[in-house]
C-alpha cells in the first residue's frame, strides 16, 4: 500500500492533464471560426485565428502520432490507437511499479496523460484535435495541451535517467 501511497499525486496528475487537454480541446471544437467538425469530414482547411504574440491558434486535424509522424485511417488508426495505448500503460506501470523520486513520477503522468488526452482524440474523431501554433518561434508543428504534456515529460523523462542518472547511483 505505501508503494501506491507515495505515488498518489503523480496518478492524480494523470486525470487533470487529460482533462485540461479535453477542455482546451471542447473549446477549439465549439468555437465557429474554426470550422473543426466541418473540416473533419471534407477535408479543407480549418480556421485560424490570430493573437498578440507569437502564438496563434489554428485548427489542424492531425490524423498520424506526435506532430503529425505516421498518419492513417482506417485499420491504421485503430492500430495507431492501440500502439499508444500500450505505451501509455508501459509508462503508466513503470510509475506505479518502479518511479522512486518526484521527478521520474512527475515526467511519466505527463507522458501518460498526454497519451490518455490523445487517444481519446483518436477513438471519438479518428483523428487529434492540434491547434496551438508556434510558427513565429520557429516551431513548424500545429500542437496541442497533451502533445506538450508529452512533449516536456519526455524531456524531464531524458534529463531524469541520462542526466541526473549519475546523481543517483551516487547516492
Amino acid at each position: 500500500m505505501m508503494l501506491i501511497r507515495d505515488k498518489l499525486w503523480a496518478l492524480a496528475l494523470i486525470p487533470v492533464f487529460v482533462l485540461v487537454d479535453q477542455w482546451s480541446k471542447w473549446l477549439v471544437l465549439g468555437e465557429p471560426r474554426f470550422n473543426a467538425l466541418t473540416c473533419l469530414e471534407t477535408r479543407q482547411g480549418c480556421g485560424h485565428i490570430p493573437l498578440p504574440g507569437p502564438i496563434d491558434l489554428s485548427m489542424v486535424w492531425n490524423r498520424g502520432m506526435s506532430y503529425g509522424l505516421f498518419q492513417s485511417e482506417g485499420l491504421g488508426r485503430w492500430l495507431l490507437v492501440v500502439v499508444m495505448l500500450v505505451i501509455a500503460v508501459g509508462f503508466l506501470y513503470w510509475l506505479v511499479r518502479f518511479a522512486d523520486h518526484w521527478l521520474l513520477k512527475l515526467s511519466l503522468a505527463m507522458v501518460v496523460g498526454g497519451a490518455f488526452g490523445n487517444v481519446i482524440d483518436r477513438i471519438r474523431f479518428g483523428a487529434v484535435v492540434d491547434f496551438i501554433n508556434a510558427g513565429d518561434l520557429y516551431f513548424p508543428w500545429v500542437f496541442n495541451v497533451a502533445d506538450a504534456a508529452i512533449s516536456v515529460g519526455a524531456v524531464l523523462l531524458f534529463v531524469d535517467q541520462f542526466l541526473l542518472s549519475g546523481r543517483k547511483q551516487a547516492k
